[in-house]
């Protein structure tokens, strides 16, 4: 693996070849906001908030999946990257109905950490309100598509992780939403093994633990890594 250079925020540093801009950044110890990554899960591309500036591109680039090339001049934070992620949070909360007073996940939230890291106290946009389902007829836990993002890591860890895929998109644009199996209830499931990775790494409140009432939705994200290490070392298979 050849080893190239680029600059971050003016600062030459060197990099493998194939790692993403996201990688390379996070070891610099630059933190970059982000809600669809997760270690051990294939990235996407799809929250759009670890946009990054390339000198030389007039568009935006999402770190995630962007890999490193030779010569690349990157800005990480800027007022221009600072107006954009606003703007995208910003969505996210007119398009849904995210009511962080009632949510089982209110303290521990991805979307109300990184808004406010942002500094987001306002949304400027019309909200959609949409009349969307809860779906609770699963016998341990809960999908409340209201506070869904479809950030798809529930579909990505049960694929890649699980490897029972039992969730996926259903729908385009506003209309999008998560779909157990082929859109049938939770709870009907035949390929769903109930094992919990995809409540444990949803960033939201959308996937919780039936039960679990306002501020006591904790989610355990390092898992994933757990796993994936133990299996590498081949520790599940003794």
């Amino acid at each position: 693996m050849s080893v190239i250079t680029l600059t971050i925020n003016d600062e030459l540093i060197s990099a493998r070849s194939g790692e993403t801009l996201l990688a390379v950044i996070e070891e610099r110890g630059i933190k970059l906001p982000t809600l669809c990554h997760m270690e051990g899960l294939s990235d996407r591309g799809g929250c759009r908030l670890c946009m990054v500036e390339v000198v030389g591109n007039q568009k935006l680039l999402p770190a995630c999946v962007t890999p490193v090339q030779e010569g690349l001049e990157v800005r990480t934070h800027s007022e221009r990257l600072t107006r954009y992620r606003r703007m995208i949070l910003e969505l996210l909360f007119a398009e849904g109905n995210h009511v962080c007073a009632f949510c089982v996940a209110n303290g521990h939230c991805e979307l109300q950490w990184v808004a406010a890291e942002i500094g987001m106290d306002h949304v400027r946009y019309d909200y959609l309100s949409p009349d969307r389902p809860i779906d609770a007829s699963h016998e341990r836990f809960t999908l409340d598509h209201n506070r869904c993002i479809l950030c798809t890591r529930c579909v990505r860890v049960c694929d890649e992780v699980e490897g029972a895929h039992t969730w996926d998109v259903m729908g385009r644009g506003a209309n999008s939403r998560i779909i157990a199996d082929l859109n049938q209830p939770w709870g009907d499931s035949l390929s769903c093994t109930s094992c919990g990775k995809c409540v444990q790494v949803c960033p939201t409140g959308a996937l919780s633990t039936k039960g679990a009432t306002t501020g006591e939705m904790v989610k355990q994200h390092d898992f994933i890594r757990w796993i994936l290490d133990g299996r590498e070392k081949k520790i599940w298979a003794r």
